[in-house]
């Protein structure tokens, strides 16, 4: 037995420093605190289910949160029109509540089991799949151990690596060929990601593109946004959306900035709802009025923010406007997705920290529909032209839509890679008798 395997049967797993195993109590208790996790449901963490097994081929798809969730559901969808079960799992109860929204009874779903080899074992045993799909950078060592024990093949689609990711993987080039080496296939989203997954590891690796691209616009709540823009009316408004701690405060300089002039509404929404307390304070001691969704305050003339303090509504508050910056790329490093305010006709501004979206952002400012900021001063300043010049805002908003058209084709690359694995499972699934099929 190697070294890495005897200690996840024991239970000594070491992440970071720290042993798992004794942790999973509380672990359990501050993510249930936190709301992140159904308390009623917390067995299925342990790798207990739930829900009862259909007959037939199934296959264990794994998105860990809303974006990775979102991702995937047309790909689920074209599994599922092959006559194969689908069981999907995921991290959060925010990504459970889009599961359910977006395809409902098509997938069953679970709450992911700990990277722990009981909760794992328990849960493979009992579900029995065919295949493991993951989204974008979910590796797991004794989720991967364990598949592989069982000669289940696993994939990673619209797989992506942070430069951090990969320096940190990098470090431990013997663990991380040990793991990257058991991926069957990795579907990569640029040619980066694809030279990294090859450096790490992997045997088998293609080009896809990004499958968030090939998905629907975000959802919303028709007469809600009908309701906001009655109450906005002629007023301006611009967003800092998926923004991180200092943010906030740039927005708000931003806005104290432009409203002499412009009279704008600020659509502030936090990539973490929790914040949004500290958030409001911060605002209110700067002398501005907030509003938020969650109180479901009136956007009334002397209201300066409105704050997006809710999770999955990103269609609501991008369709509130037509100018977006997109958060964690000013203050913080990584940067957020800029395809959801491309596909919903917004011009797009940005700071320069974007490595963990580096394509989508090339591709949107060689079309000319992205802006880089250096600072909040910079940022002002774009805010304003964009919002005082309507030819400058529609040139870039017809250059999103351009360039998202130009990205599509992910979804269909995926499924050609992931052929040889899924046309068995449709062969075997079709000639099932219909009443064990349907399970």
């Amino acid at each position: 037995m190697s070294s890495l395997r005897a200690r996840l049967a024991l239970g000594a797993y070491r992440f970071g420093g720290i042993a798992i195993y004794p942790l999973i109590g509380p672990y359990l208790a501050f993510r249930a605190a936190k709301g992140k996790e159904d308390s009623s449901r917390r067995l299925e963490r342990s790798g207990y289910a739930s829900a009862n097994r259909p007959q037939g081929p199934l296959i264990w798809f794994h998105a860990a949160s809303v974006g990775e969730t979102s991702a995937v559901v047309p790909l689920i969808r074209e599994i599922r029109r092959r006559d194969i079960h689908v069981i999907l799992t995921t991290g959060t109860m925010t990504s459970a509540k889009v599961t359910q929204e977006r395809l409902g009874d098509e997938v069953i779903h679970q709450y992911v089991p700990l990277d722990l080899k009981p909760a794992v074992s328990r849960f493979l045993e009992y579900w029995q799949p065919d295949c493991a799909i993951f989204a974008e950078s979910e590796i797991w060592p004794a989720t991967v151990l364990e598949l592989e024990r069982r000669r289940i093949p696993q994939i990673l689609v619209n797989a992506r690596i942070s430069d951090r990711s990969f320096a940190r993987w990098s470090g431990h080039p013997s663990l991380s060929e040990a793991m990257f080496e058991k991926l069957a296939l990795v579907v990569a989203q640029s040619d980066l990601d694809a030279e990294r997954f090859r450096d790490l590891g992997a045997l088998q690796v293609i080009k896809s593109g990004n499958l968030k691209v090939d998905t629907d616009a975000p959802p919303y709540d028709a007469p809600t946004l009908a309701r906001y823009m009655k109450q906005i009316g002629t007023r301006k408004t611009w967003a800092a959306v998926s923004t991180f701690e200092g943010e906030e405060n740039a927005a708000a300089v931003v806005h104290k900035t432009l409203t002499e002039h412009d009279g704008q509404l600020t659509i502030i929404v936090p990539r973490h709802p929790d914040r949004c307390d500290a958030i409001e304070a911060m605002l209110v001691e700067q002398g501005l009025k907030v509003a938020r969704r969650t109180r479901n305050d009136v956007l009334s003339p002397d209201v300066d923010v409105f704050l997006g303090d809710t999770i999955g509504e990103m269609g609501l508050y991008l369709r509130m406007t037509e100018v977006a910056f997109m958060g964690k790329s000013l203050l913080n490093e990584g940067g957020q997705n800029p395809l959801e305010p491309a596909m919903l006709g917004c011009a797009i501004l940005t700071g320069g920290h974007v490595q963990n979206f580096r394509d989508a952002y090339q591709l949107l400012a060689r079309r000319g529909s992205a802006r880089m900021v250096r600072d909040t001063e910079m940022l002002a300043r774009g805010v304003h032209y964009l919002l005082t010049n309507d030819a400058a805002r529609r040139a870039m908003i017809d250059a999103g839509f351009i360039a998202v058209h130009e990205m599509r084709g992910a979804l269909a690359a995926t499924i050609k890679g992931l052929e040889p694995y899924i046309n068995p499972l449709t062969v075997k699934a079709r000639l099932m008798p219909k009443t064990m099929a349907q399970g």
